[in-house]
């Protein structure tokens, strides 16, 4: 060996430190990408389960109240979006509960939210019971925090 070639060790020395260098960085990166704090979702959880509530007792009233003035809705069928308005769609859903000849329920079966201060975005798989019938699907709720509370902007759902 020459004075001139760097001693083993001294290379092993050098790609650990590389290596450890570029550890760090990488984990730094990653820590940097998780969140800081979990927002506590419970309020947004009560709201979601008091609509599903509403419209399985058939409180019509309490069921339109949970929707913002504004709020559109959207129900997906084979791709295709049907879109109405609030007034539109609370009458239909009244029409589904006086028209049945046995009791509907719906219920969540998972809930996933996302949200800061001022809105919310959930999606919620329901199971919906009508007699002995049971469809399942999912709501994908758009949120909005309002004085009176949240209130929903949007929702679009689809059966499975």
């Amino acid at each position: 060996m020459t004075n001139d070639e760097p001693a083993p060790l001294l290379l092993v020395m050098r790609k650990f430190v590389i290596h450890s260098a570029f550890l760090i960085l990488v984990l730094s990166f990653l820590a940097g990408c998780s969140p800081v704090k979990t927002q506590d979702d419970s309020d947004v959880r009560a709201f979601l389960t008091r609509y599903f509530s509403t419209w399985s007792a058939k409180d019509m009233d309490g069921y339109g109240a949970c929707f913002h003035e504004q709020a559109r809705i959207t129900f997906v069928q084979q791709s295709v979006p049907h879109t109405q308005g609030l007034t539109d769609f609370i009458h239909g859903q009244k029409l589904s509960h006086a028209t049945t000849s046995v009791p509907m329920t719906e219920v969540p079966t998972a809930m996933q939210i996302l949200r800061d201060d001022r809105t919310a975005q959930a999606s919620v798989r329901w199971k919906l019971t009508k007699g002995t019938e049971i469809t399942t699907g999912t709501d994908c709720f758009t949120l909005i925090q309002t004085p009176a509370g949240w209130k929903i902007m949007s929702l679009v759902f689809y059966n499975d």
